[in-house]
C-alpha cells in the first residue's frame, strides 16, 4: 500500500465521508487512492475557492470534516479567503495540499513555493509529512486538530513522492477528545452578576450558543432574569424561525452597534469574543462594548457554550420553559417592484421547513432577515471572515451534508462572480439549491462605505470602480451555460412565482432579482 493509499483509508476510518477537490499533477495518486475508496464522495470544484467554501459550508452543516484536495502552494493560495471564513467560523476542514516530490523542490520548477508559509495565515495546524509510512499518522493528527471544539483548519502538506512510495499501512481512528467546560467558578460568577445587577443585561451569544438546544437554555436564562438574548452581526450557523428561541443581531456598522449596546450593564459572553466594530473609521470607537460595563466571559468559542448556558440556567434556578419564542408572522402579498423587503416576505411565506439559507445579500440581507424571522424553522449561515466570494460555495456544502434539504443561496451580485465556478458543481451534483442573485449592478455597500469614510464628493472615476453595469453581467445567461436553469426576475409578482416554482422543484435552479 503507497501513502496516499494509506492516509486516504486512515481519514476515511476516521469519518470522513466527502472530498472536495481541484487537484493537479502533484495529486494524482491521492486522487486514486480517493478512486480506491468507494464510500468516500468526491466533489470537484472550478476554482480553489468554491472547493474551500464547499469544505465550510459541509463542516457548518455536518458539524465534522470534509477534506480538500489542492495543487500546491498557489492552488492553495487561491482557496484562503474562503479558509479564512472557515476559521472565523471555526469550522473544522481537513486540507490536504500536493507538494513537488522532495528530491524536486530544490530545482526550483515553476510552481515551487513556500507552500507551508501560505498555508499558516489561514490554518490553525500544518503539518508536512516526513515519509510515505508518516502519511497515515499525519491524516490521523490532522483529524485530531481539525475536531477540536468545534473546529479548527488542519493544513496536510504531501509531498508526491510520499503518496507514491510504497510500504505504508492505515492507522486506527482515535477518539475526539470532548469540549472543554467552562469553570464552576465563571458559571457562578455569571449567575451573581446576573442577580445582581442594576440596569439592563445582556447575554451576547455566538459559535455553538446559537443552536436550537443553546437557545432554549439562553431563554430559560431571559426568563429568570429579564436579559435581552443579542447574536453576533456574522453567526456560523443561527437556527431560527417559528418555535426556536429569538436573537437579536448586532447592527452592522460601528456607531450603530455602539449604541445598540449602549445602555448594557452587564455583558455575558458565549461562544462570541467582544463586539468589535467591523473597520476603522475616523473618530470612531472599535470597541463597541459601553465603558463601565461588567462583561463576563461565560464561554470562549473553544468552551462548551450550550453545557455553559444550562449550567447558568440550572444555577438562576430558571423555568424549565423558555421565554423568547419566535411565533409566525404575516405579511401582505407584495406587489409592484421587487425590493429587498419583497423577497422576503416571498421567502418569509415559502420557505420550507429545515431550509438552510447561505446569506451573502449584503446590502440587501438587513430587510430580508427580518421579514423571514417568523418562517418555518431553518438555519442561516452567514459571512462569517467578511471574505467575499463565500455565499454559493457555502451553499454547495450545505446541500452535500443534508441532501434531503432545500438550500437557498442569498447572493448579492459583485461577490457572486468571485466564485460563479460553484454553479458548474450545483449541476453536475444535482444539488438542490436555489440561488437567488441580488442584482443592484454595483457594489453598492462600498457606495456607503465611502461616504463613511469621508470621502464627500466622489469623482467618476471613484465611483466607476464601484459599479457593475458596463457591461451588464446577465446571470441568467451565466447560470444557464453551467448546466442551472435561471430565469430573471424584476417584481415581487413574477419573483414570487419563480420562487415557489424552484422550491418545488427538486435539483438546482437560479432567479435573477433585478433591484
Amino acid at each position: 500500500m503507497n501513502g496516499a493509499q494509506a492516509l486516504v483509508a486512515t481519514l476515511r476510518a476516521c469519518g470522513v465521508e466527502v472530498c472536495f477537490a481541484n487537484p493537479g499533477t502533484s495529486e494524482m495518486q491521492l486522487v486514486a487512492a480517493i478512486d480506491g475508496q468507494h464510500d468516500m464522495r468526491a466533489v470537484l470544484g472550478l476554482f480553489e475557492g468554491v472547493v474551500t467554501g464547499a469544505a465550510d459550508g459541509y463542516a457548518r452543516m455536518a458539524d465534522k470534516p470534509a477534506m480538500t484536495l489542492l495543487h500546491l502552494g498557489p492552488g492553495l493560495g487561491n482557496g484562503l479567503a474562503n479558509l479564512h471564513n472557515a476559521r472565523r467560523a471555526a469550522s473544522p476542514v481537513i486540507n490536504l495540499i500536493g507538494e513537488h516530490a522532495t528530491y524536486h523542490q530544490h530545482f526550483d520548477a515553476p510552481l515551487t513555493s513556500d507552500t507551508a508559509g501560505v498555508a499558516r495565515p489561514m490554518s490553525d495546524w500544518v503539518r508536512v509529512s516526513r515519509s510515505a509510512r508518516d502519511l497515515a499518522q499525519a491524516g490521523v493528527e490532522a483529524f485530531l486538530a481539525a475536531g477540536t471544539y468545534p473546529g479548527k483548519i488542519a493544513s496536510l502538506i504531501v509531498p508526491a513522492d510520499h503518496a507514491w512510495g510504497e510500504g505504508s499501512s492505515p492507522v486506527d481512528a482515535p477518539e475526539q477528545a470532548l469540549p472543554p467546560s467552562s469553570p464552576q467558578a465563571v458559571i457562578d460568577e455569571a449567575a451573581g452578576a446576573l442577580r445582581g445587577v442594576e440596569g439592563e443585561t445582556c447575554l451576547y451569544l455566538g459559535g455553538r450558543a446559537l443552536r436550537e438546544g443553546a437557545l432554549v437554555q439562553a431563554g430559560r436564562i431571559a426568563a429568570a432574569t429579564g436579559a435581552r438574548l443579542i447574536c453576533e452581526t456574522f453567526p456560523a450557523r443561527l437556527q431560527r424561525g417559528v418555535g426556536r428561541v429569538a436573537v437579536e443581531k448586532l447592527p452592522y456598522f460601528g456607531e450603530q452597534a455602539e449604541e445598540y449596546l449602549s445602555g448594557f450593564r452587564t455583558v455575558i459572553l458565549c461562544g462570541a469574543e467582544p463586539p468589535v466594530s467591523f473597520f476603522a473609521y475616523p473618530g470612531k470607537p472599535s470597541w463597541l462594548l459601553p465603558n463601565g460595563a461588567r462583561v463576563v466571559r461565560l464561554a470562549s468559542v473553544r468552551e462548551n457554550a450550550g453545557a455553559a448556558l444550562e449550567e447558568l440556567a440550572e444555577a438562576l434556578g430558571a423555568p424549565e420553559e423558555p421565554v423568547l419564542v419566535q411565533q409566525p408572522q404575516g405579511f401582505p402579498v407584495e406587489t409592484g417592484k421587487l425590493t429587498p423587503k419583497s423577497i422576503g416576505v416571498a421567502l418569509s411565506e415559502l420557505m420550507p421547513e429545515g431550509a438552510i439559507v447561505s446569506d451573502e445579500a449584503a446590502t440587501s440581507g438587513l430587510p430580508i432577515y427580518g421579514k423571514t424571522a417568523g418562517a418555518p424553522p431553518h438555519d442561516w449561515l452567514t459571512l462569517t471572515g467578511g471574505a467575499i466570494g463565500q455565499g454559493m460555495p457555502l451553499a454547495v456544502g450545505a446541500a452535500v451534508a443534508c441532501p434531503d434539504r432545500k438550500v437557498i443561496a442569498l447572493q448579492a451580485d459583485g461577490s457572486g462572480m468571485y466564485t460563479n465556478q460553484a454553479l458548474w458543481t450545483m449541476a453536475r451534483e444535482r444539488l438542490d439549491i436555489v440561488t437567488i442573485i441580488l442584482n443592484n449592478g454595483s457594489y453598492a455597500i462600498l457606495n456607503v462605505e465611502l461616504m463613511r469614510v469621508g470621502v464627500e464628493n466622489p469623482g467618476p472615476k471613484a465611483l466607476s470602480m464601484l459599479d457593475l453595469k458596463n457591461p451588464e453581467i446577465n446571470w441568467t445567461q451565466l447560470s444557464e451555460g453551467m448546466g442551472v436553469p435561471g430565469m430573471r426576475v424584476s417584481t415581487a409578482e413574477r419573483f414570487r412565482d419563480a420562487l415557489s416554482e424552484a422550491i418545488q422543484t427538486k435539483g438546482p435552479s437560479l432567479i435573477e432579482a433585478i433591484l
